[in-house]
């Protein structure tokens, strides 16, 4: 550790000359790494994409899922920071190339002090004694960090082990370390820690007072000189020959904003001059100030939108032919500084006609906004008046409608068709039936003749 500190310190001066930011622009900024992710943390809005959901080894990056099952049984009461725990020679049974806080077995510290060992240092050892602590058994905690990368929606993950060391077996995706950290930051004892370029540790039954200095050189310079970031709030290193080198940073602007970086699968090479650099810190740091230079927070799509409101046509009423439609409510995203809003396209879905009586608020429809083939989001289109509806013309269209129906119709033609057998009974068979009775009653014969002479 210490002959990497004094090779840092020799190539100090030269970092601080050679490493300056790119020009930033819109193109792609091609990070030089396997995988990477650049989201819009306050709004979860993927700005920049790299083989995102690809699977790749996560190394010491695990250990924020481990912090997170951690505080999970402190906010559900099971432990607290204060609890203290004692390491067992198993915990600290390590590979001699393993990443430590140089916690001994038989030391007791308390979680929060091993939280610190575990994210700052990167004490792959404070994590075994977490997960034994917690879980009981190592296996019993790592089926824990599996349902919470469920629960979170880490479809791309699978964890083997508490720490990171290599296995084939453990897996993530940059984006699933994104959902990873974003959930992570919202425990305020996390972000405290992860922000923390140092941490005192107080003294334990097996060794005096001492420090403990973040991995990440964003924050800190102990380890890695010319990195810092003084925008950056964290979050977590890893390493390892198969997942190369991997960073998962947040980042706040002078506006507010929380930008997340996800970087993985850089490797340690020399730049354009000749300087070895860590990659990890210099594609993470040129990654977020390319977002927040070149993205804004604007509003796609209001009621003061050009071209958004649309006439809508408006039968039975005598007071207007037309209501105005306009959208409810607002699209915002945060989106590239070139944004053209002429570019957008609106998609309407509204009736031709709609029938009075309208109130004002009325959903009539909606509409869809989409921008470089992406839809950004749907609003109703509502009524910005409304018109009454008159009597008259409601009455005439009942009267319309009652006539269209078809049993309407049918009744009327066998009306028709019965009238015209009654004109026929009446006139045709009634008559007939009644001379057959006449003649009936004469009994069947011809009427009688006076007439006498031959034939």
């Amino acid at each position: 550790m210490k002959k990497y500190r004094i090779l840092s310190l020799l190539l100090a001066g030269l970092l601080a000359l050679s490493i300056t930011c790119p020009a930033l622009a819109l193109d792609d900024p091609r990070p030089n790494c396997r995988a990477a992710i650049v989201v819009d943390g306050d709004n979860n809005e993927i700005l920049y994409d790299l083989n995102a959901r690809q699977r790749m080894y996560p190394a010491s990056i695990t250990k924020i899922m481990t912090s997170l099952v951690v505080l999970d049984a402190v906010a559900a009461g099971q432990i607290s920071l204060d609890t203290p725990v004692t390491a067992s020679a198993q915990a600290v049974d390590l590979p001699w190339d393993s990443s430590t806080a140089e916690i001994k077995a038989g030391e007791t510290l308390t979680v929060l002090s091993l939280l610190y060992c575990d994210l700052l240092p990167s004490g792959n050892d404070a994590c075994n004694i977490l997960a034994e602590a917690v879980g009981g058994t190592t296996a019993e905690f790592v089926a824990r960090m599996n349902a919470k990368a469920q629960e979170l929606g880490m479809e791309g993950t699978q964890f083997m082990n508490p720490h990171g060391l290599h296995d084939p077996d453990h897996y993530t995706t940059a984006y699933d370390i994104y959902l990873m950290a974003s959930a992570a930051m919202e425990d305020e004892t996390f972000r405290t820690i992860v922000r923390s370029p140092s941490y005192t540790l107080p003294a334990t039954n097996l060794q005096p007072e001492r420090v403990i200095y973040s991995s990440n050189g964003l924050l800190s310079s102990f380890y890695s000189i010319g990195y810092t970031y003084g925008k950056a709030i964290g979050i977590k290193t890893g390493y390892t020959g198969e997942a190369g080198r991997c960073l998962a940073s947040a980042a706040v602007d002078e506006l507010g904003r929380t930008f997340y970086c996800v970087v993985l699968g850089t490797e340690d090479s020399p730049d354009e001059s000749g300087v070895k650099q860590r990659w990890s810190f210099v594609e993470s740091k040129r990654l977020l100030e390319w977002a927040f230079q070149n993205f804004r927070r604007i509003t796609l799509l209001d009621q003061d939108t050009e071209n958004v409101l649309r006439e809508v046509s408006v039968t039975l009423s005598d007071q207007a032919d037309y209501v105005l439609a306009h959208p409810l409510g607002s699209i915002e995203a945060t989106m590239p500084s070139d944004y053209d809003p002429k570019k957008a396209e609106l998609h309407f879905d509204l009736p031709d006609t709609i029938e009075a009586p309208v109130a004002a608020g009325d959903k009539l429809g909606t509409v869809t906004l989409e921008y470089d083939g992406q839809e950004y989001g749907t609003l109703d289109m509502v009524a910005g008046s409304s018109v009454d509806r008159s009597d008259f013309l409601y009455t005439v269209q009942q009267i319309q409608y009652y006539w269209s129906q078809w049993w309407v119709k049918a009744a009327v033609a066998a009306g028709v068709v019965l009238v015209l057998l009654l004109i026929f009974f009446l006139t045709v068979v009634l008559p007939r039936r009644k001379a057959r009775r006449r003649y009936s009653r004469a009994g069947g014969r011809r009427p009688s003749s006076s007439y006498r002479g031959r034939r």
